[in-house]
């Protein structure tokens, strides 16, 4: 059996290309710790950055067979991490200028009590959350509720965090759509962070 860590970079790319795991296991354990600390001096944030390089080598995986390497291995695999941060600070500035117009919204609103009932909105959201299948409740309720990350839920729950993340998406996105007043803002105040 070859010995993949003697291989070089070409050898590898060449090899997952034909969706060879091993390939991919010898590129992620090279790269990972290179990539990890690229992010994380952009991001500053420990988990946002283990987020992004996770969706990275999933991406390398999941697109290898159609894999288009024109550059070195490493230097595609920076492109993708610079490209995957710029799109989360700009995912984060449009969230937070969303937020930021919403609060300013609720604030100039609160007295206008004909505009929503707080307390009825929660219970509403809280009947929906009841509803979610139970494993995406527990993990959306241990997100929300008890304020854990999704890593302190993944090693919880033994699952990975790309798992947490997604359940926790999937939540949002079930109860978001089952409510008719989230133009109110609450329901993003409270359960989008």
């Amino acid at each position: 059996m070859p010995v993949y860590s003697n291989f070089s970079d070409e050898e590898l790319t060449v090899l997952l290309k034909q969706e060879d795991q091993v390939a991919f296991t010898e590129i992620y354990n090279r790269y990972w710790a290179e990539m990890y600390y690229h992010t994380f001096r952009m991001l500053r944030d420990e988990d946002s950055s283990k987020d992004v390089v996770q969706d990275v080598f999933s991406t390398l995986w999941l697109k290898s067979a159609s894999l288009n390497v024109s550059t070195k291995l490493s230097g595609h695999l920076y492109i993708s991490v610079r490209n995957k941060v710029l799109n989360l600070v700009a995912q984060n500035k449009v969230r937070n200028d969303y937020l930021s117009s919403v609060a300013g919204f609720i604030t100039e609103s609160t007295n206008d009590a004909s505009i929503f009932d707080e307390q009825q909105i929660l219970d509403i959201v809280e009947a929906e959350i009841q509803k979610l299948p139970p494993r995406m409740k527990e993990i959306f309720e241990l997100s929300r509720k008890d304020n854990l990350s999704h890593k302190e839920i993944a090693k919880k729950l033994n699952l990975s965090d790309q798992t947490v993340k997604k359940q926790v998406q999937n939540a949002l996105k079930i109860i978001k759509n089952r409510l008719p007043m989230v133009e109110s803002g609450i329901f993003v105040l409270f359960f989008l962070r």
